[in-house]
């Protein structure tokens, strides 16, 4: 559209108006503004009724609002005298050109929309996204924002969360805790792994059932390594895991392992 028809779109809008024609248009202004009001509330109490998250049904509001507030305009200037044909196609250029100007802010909204839909995460879940992990504070639409345990603030743009990988940990009830540890090859494999059975069972925050397991992972060079799979809680996994780790080291001088670590032992052959 060029700046000349928009010129003539504009004389022939402000030519229009008159005495007769402006009272009109206050009054269908009234009435428009009235419905408007009766049908926000309506539908806001359907909306709250719906399983969304606030952020979505507070943006499903804002947008209801604009669309009424777009068609009470159209009514209004018809009264006026506009044709509603020019005046759509001069807001469709002024939003073509908004458009381009956020487009990136326009791909993180849709986004925000996607996962306030699709709900892969929920405030307060404990996630890793893009290498980041922290807990789940706000989830708008831009961005989402993450606090980490050594309580750093990070925001994400919604278009990286649903580009890349999400990972919940919370989604879960349970949660296993996998650890591997090596022992000499001199420490029998009997005693290791009733080590390793007795670390866990002294651990409250463990389940019998599913029912923990250790296994052999690997032979390697100067030692065997060992696996623990134990299951617990989601809100107790570090809890466990530390205490875990802390057992281990105990069960293994109770029974006499040796935990080694990767070395070379170099045998000199006298001649």
């Amino acid at each position: 559209m060029s700046a000349s028809t928009i010129q003539t779109i504009i004389n022939s809008a402000l030519g229009a108006f008159t005495l007769e024609k402006l009272g009109s248009a206050i009054l269908v202004f009234i009435v428009c503004y009235i419905v408007s009001k009766i049908l926000m509330r309506v539908l806001s109490k359907i909306i709250k009724k719906l399983p969304f998250d606030k952020t979505f049904t507070g943006f499903v509001n804002a947008s209801i609002k604009l669309i009424l507030y777009f068609i009470t305009g159209i009514i209004v200037a018809d009264s006026l005298g506009i044709d509603p044909r020019s005046l759509i196609a001069l807001l469709s250029v002024a939003g073509l050109a908004v458009s381009l100007a956020i487009q990136d802010t326009l791909s993180n909204i849709a986004n925000g929309l996607v996962i306030l839909v699709s709900k892969p995460f929920i405030v307060g879940d404990f996630v890793e996204i893009g290498g980041v992990s922290g807990i789940v504070k706000v989830i708008s639409l831009n961005y989402t924002k993450i606090v980490t345990y050594d309580n750093k603030v990070i925001y994400i743009p919604n278009s990286d969360i649903s580009a890349g990988k999400i990972i919940n940990y919370t989604d879960e009830k349970l949660r296993r805790v996998d650890i591997n540890v090596t022992a000499a090859y001199e420490s029998p494999m009997e005693n290791v792994k009733k080590a390793l059975f007795e670390a866990v069972d002294t651990i409250p925050e463990f389940h019998k059932d599913p029912k923990p397991f250790i296994c052999t992972v690997a032979y390697r060079d100067s030692n065997i390594e060992y696996g623990i799979r134990a299951w617990t809680d989601t809100e107790n996994y570090w809890t466990a895991y530390f205490a875990l780790m802390d057992n281990i080291a105990v069960m293994f001088k109770k029974y006499n392992v040796e935990m080694t670590y990767n070395h070379l032992k170099v045998h000199m052959v006298e001649k």
